[in-house]
């Protein structure tokens, strides 16, 4: 476990600028009084972001989540990371650059209750 943990030091020094953004408009509680951890290691997976109270985890996905191998990949973890009872959504750079409020409005609403 130690092990995640100091690999979610380093992603969180080195986060990328939409990551950074999104931290920004989710940290402190900003959004909806929800609490936000960013770069949470689960298992054996470092989310980018994640409301432990909301169960829901927020991945922000560049260019190279576009390919096969990618995908294949990502599916895979959202399935494991669902079987521990967390609701992913991803969403890519170029909505959190373009239409920042959109992410979280969609945020928002996915963590209201129905």
């Amino acid at each position: 476990m130690e092990r995640f943990r100091q690999r979610a030091r380093k992603l969180r020094a080195s986060q990328t600028s939409a990551e950074a953004r999104l931290w920004q408009a989710l940290r402190g509680r900003r959004l909806a009084a929800w609490k936000f951890r960013r770069q949470h290691p689960i298992d054996r997976y470092v989310v980018d972001f994640v409301t432990v109270e909301g169960r829901l985890i927020v991945e922000v996905d560049g260019v190279t989540h576009e390919t096969d191998r990618e995908l294949f990949r990502d599916a895979e973890r959202t399935r494991i990371l669902e079987a521990f009872g967390y609701n992913v959504v991803r969403v890519s750079n170029i909505d959190v650059y373009e239409n920042l409020g959109g992410v979280l409005d969609m945020i928002d609403q996915t963590l209201r209750p129905m």
